[in-house]
């Protein structure tokens, strides 16, 4: 760890984690078992890293930095038991990662800065993976696991919700960090649903719905909606087509998503 901590490189959105409290929490949630396939994203100086390696008889590890790689290959306890994918997280094809084996448990301390789109990559793949635990800014945390008519509820809430059980763990302060960022964060963790309870016809069909009805917050959906469906359509699933993209729940979407799939676009 003194190696890095004042060596944390701005590009990769690097914050070291050092409090091996949280390190704990983190694995008690997780409760391993030696024949679990994990995978962690960006391993930095191991802090998460190394209690995996004394519980595992394999791990996987996406890393980016060339230093911190360099760095990991002379590690004693990596021998033969570390295996570094030398590559962007956003690239990882995870199907062929699992290959034959156990669906995958992916967790890490993922840079603020990519977060989202490596939670939506995941996602994407999400049949190949078991669960996933990941530390993030908070205020993104506080989104994914938002409830309807909140503040933090938008697309990001719908669209992982809908393929996966949502919880927030715990919140973590700055200090547990080296450098500390400049705000607080949490640690999520992500199930992905055996099958979705509210099915889509057409995910890309929902997804597309879903940001277009939160690309104007203040507006109703009758607005948003606009060229997808008609105020007498959304009313025709016991929706109101006055109401706003925050008040409904994940099912309200899929209906309307649902309703989207069948119909061509109103005139």
């Amino acid at each position: 760890m003194p190696r890095y901590e004042h060596h944390a490189k701005k590009r990769f959105g690097q914050h070291f984690l050092h409090d091996r409290n949280i390190v704990d929490k983190m694995l008690r949630a997780l409760s391993l078992q030696p024949a679990d396939r994990v995978v962690e994203i960006g391993p930095g100086p191991g802090a998460l890293t190394f209690p995996l390696l004394e519980m595992l008889p394999r791990l996987d590890v996406v890393e980016i930095d060339r230093d911190v790689i360099a760095w990991w290959r002379e590690q004693p306890q990596a021998q033969g038991k570390l295996h570094i994918h030398a590559q962007d997280a956003l690239k990882l094809d995870i199907p062929e990662l699992r290959g034959a084996g156990e669906p995958l448990r992916i967790v890490g301390n993922l840079p603020y800065n990519i977060s989202t789109p490596l939670i939506f990559h995941f996602l994407q793949h999400r049949g190949h993976i078991r669960d996933m635990l990941f530390m993030l800014q908070k205020e993104v945390v506080d989104r994914i696991t938002a409830e309807p008519d909140s503040k933090d509820y938008g697309r990001l809430s719908v669209m992982v919700q809908y393929f996966c059980a949502t919880h927030c763990l715990l919140t973590i302060g700055p200090g547990a960090f080296s450098p500390p960022p400049k705000v607080d964060s949490a640690v999520v963790y992500l199930k992905p649903w055996p099958a979705p309870p509210y099915a889509a016809q057409d995910e890309a069909q929902l997804g597309k719905l879903v940001a277009q009805a939160f690309s104007q917050r203040r507006k109703t959906l009758r607005n948003t909606l606009k060229g997808l469906l008609s105020a007498e359509q959304i009313e025709s699933v016991g929706i109101n087509p006055t109401q706003r993209a925050e008040t409904l729940g994940v099912e309200d979407f899929v209906k309307l998503a649902n309703l989207a799939s069948q119909h061509p676009p109103p005139p």
